[in-house]
């Protein structure tokens, strides 16, 4: 009987010790655990930071705005155009026929239009042209910059492998070293004579 009262004393003893470290975990995660629907929902749900698709809108809204000034400014050209030659051609058309010249009106009024359509084709060839130079100048300014690192890597690596010669006794060869030496104090001494000239 004293071994049953005993045995069971300790298994609420374990379960109280369970039941505090149950607590003391709860504590440290921060409170309970989410349920098991409230879970579902939060991961079936499409509203977390996705960078991609950020993106894709982003992009998305850029075009957008891109076709709507390109339509409006077509809009706009439509306009002068049916402002200048389609409106008062027509009238024209109107007037001439009873006349007998409209013909030449409206040649003279499309030959108008073609000029206009050509002007645009010039604008855009000619801004084509800028871009083309300006790139080709950058590839220009790139490839000088790689060709001096490139000699700039090449005397520094000459220099660093006079520098790490050694004598057949382990000693270093001083006369690249002296060198090395004298060509820098000639130049701070260039330098300092710019200067004060």
């Amino acid at each position: 009987m004293k071994g049953f009262h005993q045995r069971d004393q300790q298994d609420t003893n374990s379960s109280k010790s369970m039941e505090t470290k149950r607590r003391k975990n709860m504590k440290r995660l921060g409170g309970s655990g989410l349920s098991l629907e409230t879970f579902a929902n939060l991961k079936s749900k499409n509203n977390h930071y996705n960078p991609a698709l950020i993106k894709k809108q982003k992009e998305f809204y850029k075009n957008a705005k891109y076709v709507s000034k390109f339509k409006k400014s077509m809009k706009q050209q439509n306009s002068h155009g049916k402002n200048e030659t389609g409106e008062s051609s027509k009238q024209e058309f109107h007037e001439k026929n009873e006349t007998g010249e409209s013909s030449k009106v409206d040649d003279d009024k499309q030959k108008g239009k073609s000029n206009k359509r050509i002007g645009v084709e010039d604008v855009y060839k000619q801004t084509r042209e800028e871009m083309e130079k300006a790139r080709m100048e950058r590839e220009a300014a790139f490839q000088a910059k790689k060709q001096a690192r490139e000699e700039a890597e090449a005397r520094r690596k000459a220099a660093r492998g006079k520098m790490l010669k050694k004598t057949r006794h382990g000693q270093p060869v001083m006369k690249y070293r002296i060198e090395h030496l004298l060509e820098s104090i000639k130049k701070t001494a260039a330098n300092n004579g710019n200067r004060t000239a």
